[in-house]
């Protein structure tokens, strides 16, 4: 495993970044794993080398971060592992239950950690942008988190470029804590990330942490998965033909290398310019070890070309609870 800064700073974090939306409880999602099938899982995934883990309390309503807390706690030390969790999404039918603001940031921190059981997070996100609450609400109140000594790093998830270098200018006009990285995502069928949103983290030193490079399971042919025959994510973002084309390529370079379309899928992510560390979410061993692969995996200018040349531009993915993209055409 290799380990890399997490931007600017001087975190060392794992090339992998496990994901763990998969592990909690199945009373949330059908296709989520209870703790006695995710826990063989988190402790491979710490075998390999992985010490950065990024949880939500929205993932299983809070029950996902108790079974990583666990699994993760009884195999190692703390200050082994790199724990981000991330808020924003409702946790209750209350007005303060979800959002940005100083009240529910503030209560979510302190519930985060005592559902994984540690007196801190090595990185504490916003889950996304929240028109309803000032900027400046929100960033001297994630300043204060840390200050606190509740987060040691800040970061940013799903949101569009200006939002996200406007929440950054605003901590750097009070000298308030900067965030550190971005969590976008990122695969070979959604790259619009790309053009505004990653340039700036670069520019700026921002760690970039993409998540889907598996496109919902489209790149890898795992489409036809119970998540997405439960979750509408694939159908909405991911059934056009641009990405059904993209989708075979990916498979004729696998063939044309002898490796699973997974693996292209994914080393064509961590080629990408500014990638610090990727996500992986996983149901299983062999899908961790595949990933894993995709280290070692580099492909060619021929390659990425057999793949890329298929694009088309698309809407931005920005609200899972409204978005819904406009079907791309082939050209």
């Amino acid at each position: 495993m290799k380990y890399v800064n997490l931007g600017k700073s001087g975190l060392k974090v794992s090339q992998l970044c496990m994901g763990t939306m998969s592990f909690g409880t199945s009373k949330w999602r059908q296709w989520v794993l209870d703790e006695p099938e995710s826990r063989p899982i988190l402790h491979r995934a710490l075998d390999l080398g992985i010490n950065f883990f990024d949880m939500a309390d929205f993932y299983s309503i809070g029950v996902g971060e108790e079974v990583v807390g666990r699994a993760l706690l009884d195999k190692v030390s703390r200050h082994e592992l790199v724990l981000a969790s991330k808020a924003f999404y409702a946790m209750g039918p209350g007005p303060n239950d979800a959002g940005l603001s100083r009240k529910h940031l503030m209560d979510a921190i302190d519930a985060s950690l005592q559902r994984i059981g540690t007196d801190y997070l090595d990185l504490y996100i916003v889950h996304g942008f929240d028109p309803d609450t000032p900027i400046e609400e929100t960033m001297e109140a994630l300043h204060d988190i840390v200050k606190s000594g509740k987060a040691r790093y800040i970061g940013a998830s799903t949101m569009y470029a200006w939002q996200f270098a406007k929440m950054q200018h605003a901590a750097d006009l009070h000298g308030w804590t900067r965030f550190v990285s971005m969590q976008c995502q990122l695969n070979a069928a959604y790259r619009e990330e790309e053009r505004e949103m990653i340039p700036y983290c670069i520019d700026q030193g921002i760690a970039v942490t993409p998540f889907s490079p598996l496109a919902r399971g489209l790149l890898s042919g795992a489409a036809d998965s119970l998540r997405n025959r439960t979750d509408n994510f694939t159908q909405e973002f991911y059934s056009d033909e641009v990405s059904y084309n993209i989708g075979k390529a990916v498979e004729r370079v696998a063939a044309g290398r002898g490796v699973q379309p997974a693996q292209v899928a994914q080393a064509w992510v961590l080629q990408r310019p500014g990638v610090t560390s990727m996500l992986v979410g996983v149901d299983a061993i062999p899908q961790l070890e595949l990933a894993m692969s995709a280290l070692e995996l580099k492909l060619s200018a021929e390659e990425l070309f057999e793949i890329d040349r298929h694009y088309t531009p698309c809407d931005v993915i920005n609200d899972y609870n409204n978005d819904k993209r406009i079907p791309r055409v082939a050209r």
